[in-house]
């Protein structure tokens, strides 16, 4: 009975803005923790049905391919931000036209892309680029055709994804990536079970399945629950394009860092060690992004909802609530400690023996999970708040250093070198973030901590 009256308060009692977030983290975990499950399983999935080498060049054509979800200029997040205004004051109408203007700028840019695309895969040698066999070359060239064809339609209909964050409502969001992920999990398991592996059919598994469920969701939606923000051609307003990428410029400017510090680890791998290294680093990632995963679903309902307590300057919620969250990272740090102890019994229940993971890229792995995990409570902040152009130049400068000392490590360390190369970076970065955040909640930031 006490658990049951704990859970109860924990529910019902505090904050109206607090017990939103709750929901939404308790609703986030059930279907992330499912989406993760599944993720676990497709990996040993796979490398049943395709080599590590075929693997390692599968997982480096899919991060770089997500390389261009980071050319929507910044109107994903922007919208997040004005959506998350607009809802609290109740402004459907602007609402609306901010949703529809996004989604008509984003289709313009995803054909643009793909058009671009077209036009340079003519030039590209996808073999030298993916450390891959000279013969592999035609095979390449239309798979990354494909995958990007299809990707450029993704990359308008997650779009679904900002409006449910910024409404507040992660759940949805999170049940879409659930479910994509369950019925590619299916799917690729019925192919192992009944064609030869093959890259071209595992990549149509991974990128049509969770397309048609963001389609379908995305219908279902603005049909239901999300009507009043539908976007519709009359409600563009070009004008609105201004106040979206006023903000939104910024945090284009941030992802274009964020692609060269996080998304390049298996480029640099795939040409400084091997394809086979590819696919032992993203075994221990996806491992230690267990972490990652809990950290996002805490975190994520906390952007907007800094957001609407930055508005109305409610200063004792966002000290407590950042308080309580650095709290949690403590939990995860310890968490993270276990998983490393256990990692070498993990890899081998999860992925056999064949594959052998070494301790030092687990442990530098452990390292940079857990510093992002840190950061990621005052990113939230500065992101709810736009206050930015500090973490504007940080990741930048970051981004740009993380190539050349990437490869220099690599050469040097191998897998775990260009992992140190990010760790050492991201920790320079949480230093300058934490003295940026007690500037601005004591209300003495001025300059470039203040914007």
């Amino acid at each position: 009975m006490k658990i049951q009256s704990y859970a109860n308060d924990f529910f019902t009692k505090g904050h109206e803005r607090t017990l939103l977030a709750k929901k939404n983290i308790a609703g986030a975990f059930l279907f992330k923790g499912a989406s993760v499950l599944t993720s676990l399983l497709l990996i040993p999935l796979i490398l049943d049905y395709i080599s590590p080498s075929q693997f390692g060049i599968w997982l480096t054509i899919s991060s770089f391919l997500t390389w261009f979800a980071f050319f929507d200029i910044g109107l994903g997040n922007g919208l997040k931000n004005k959506l998350a205004e607009a809802i609290a004051s109740r402004n459907l109408p602007l609402a609306r036209i901010y949703v529809s203007t996004t989604y008509f700028i984003i289709t313009l840019i995803s054909l643009l892309l793909l058009l671009l695309f077209l036009v340079l895969n003519f030039f590209l040698d996808w073999t030298r680029l993916l450390n891959a066999p000279p013969n592999l070359a035609q095979e390449l060239s239309t798979l990354v055709l494909v995958v990007f064809s299809l990707f450029a339609v993704q990359f308008v209909l997650q779009l679904i994804n900002v409006v449910t964050a910024a409404s507040q409502n992660m759940v949805i969001s999170a049940f879409i990536g659930f479910l994509g992920n369950l019925l590619s999990l299916i799917v690729i398991f019925i192919l192992n079970k009944t064609t030869a592996g093959s890259l071209l059919n595992l990549a149509l598994a991974s990128t049509i399945i969770p397309l048609l469920v963001l389609l379908l969701c995305s219908i279902q939606l603005y049909k239901g629950a999300y009507r009043e923000f539908a976007p519709a051609l009359k409600f563009v307003k070009v004008l609105y394009v201004r106040d979206l990428l006023g903000l939104g410029m910024k945090f284009f400017i941030i992802q274009i860092g964020l692609l060269f510090l996080y998304n390049t680890a298996n480029l640099i791998i795939i040409n400084v060690v091997s394809p086979e290294a590819v696919t032992t680093f993203n075994i221990a990632f996806k491992y230690f992004s267990v972490l990652t995963m809990i950290c996002g679903i805490v975190m994520a309902p906390f952007w907007t909802a800094f957001t609407e307590a930055n508005a109305k300057d409610d200063i004792p919620w966002i000290r407590r609530t950042v308080r309580h969250l650095l709290k949690f990272c403590v939990l995860l740090f310890f968490a993270g400690l276990l998983m490393l102890l256990l990692a070498n019994v993990v890899y081998s229940f999860w992925v056999g023996p064949e594959i052998q993971i070494p301790f030092s890229l687990s442990f530098m792995l452990f390292a940079f999970t857990v510093i992002n995990t840190y950061r990621s409570v005052y990113s939230f902040y500065f992101n709810g708040t736009g206050k930015i152009m500090l973490q504007l130049y940080l990741i930048i400068t970051s981004g740009l250093l993380n190539i050349p000392l990437g490869i220099f490590l690599g050469k040097t360390l191998g897998t775990t070198g260009v992992v140190l190369a990010t760790t050492i970076l991201c920790a320079l970065c949480a230093v300058v973030e934490t003295i940026q955040y007690q500037k601005l909640i004591n209300k003495q930031a001025t300059g470039i901590w203040n914007k």
